[in-house]
């Protein structure tokens, strides 16, 4: 994770000069999953079992497809550089499936008690939510953000080793690099999942899905991502 680190510090240095970091080059290696300006190279997809969405006519997933980006239109946009969300409709879906990556992104929850998270190969997740938000104790958000909170039971990685959470309101930084289904998460410098896999969701006990998209998750409040960067491995 050592050139992942010194990415992040390019990141936060050059934050601080430009402010939103906007049309800046990524860090060396790595390639734009957000240009700063629209959602081009994005797609709407809800939480979405990869069979169900193989299945159909090549008519009924264009259909599909059409209906979710209406939706993703009405719930996300670009503001000065940042994307957000409502907190509602489809989640923001890459156009393109990746399979073994190393990726760079900024969120910040606005409101208190949001709840959000990091799909990899459309499973999820990388959790992302407020550590101080009493309403969500009963499902461990005290612990922090960064864990693959939907890995069953005590399984490795469910619960971060530490918690790094910045306060609502602020930028968080996070790193994560999946090679075959084991994921590391780095949150704001400090590993937060040591090389744990990530359980399939859709098919338990069975292998991931060698390859699938990366999605941001709307689950009810407003969301923010900037600087989101990826390098294929």
């Amino acid at each position: 994770m050592t050139r992942l680190r010194c990415a992040v510090f390019v990141l936060a240095c050059l934050d601080l000069v430009a402010g939103t970091f906007v049309g800046a080059e990524p860090p060396a290696g790595f390639t734009p999953l957000f240009n700063g300006r629209d959602l081009a190279g994005w797609r709407g997809r809800p939480h979405l079992d990869p069979r169900a969405e193989a299945a159909g006519t090549p008519a009924e997933h264009e259909t599909r497809q059409k209906q979710w980006n209406d939706d993703l239109a009405a719930h996300w946009t670009v503001q000065d550089g940042v994307i957000v969300s409502d907190g509602h409709g489809v989640f923001l879906t890459t156009d393109r499936d990746y399979g073994d990556f190393e990726l760079l992104v900024e969120w910040m929850l606005p409101k208190p008690c949001a709840d959000s998270g990091i799909y990899l190969r459309g499973n999820p997740q990388v959790q992302i939510w407020d550590p101080q938000c009493e309403r969500d104790f009963k499902h461990g958000c005290q612990k922090g953000s960064g864990g693959l909170w939907n890995n069953p039971g005590d399984a490795p990685g469910k619960w971060p080793l530490v918690k790094a959470d910045k306060p609502v309101g602020e930028w968080n930084t996070t790193q994560i690099r999946m090679v075959g289904e084991q994921v590391t998460v780095e949150l704001n410098g400090q590993v937060v999942v040591d090389a744990a896999p990530l359980a399939n969701f859709f098919e338990k006990g069975k292998p991931l899905p060698a390859t699938g998209p990366i999605q941001i998750q709307t689950h009810g409040a407003p969301m923010h991502v900037r600087n989101v960067f990826i390098k294929e491995l």
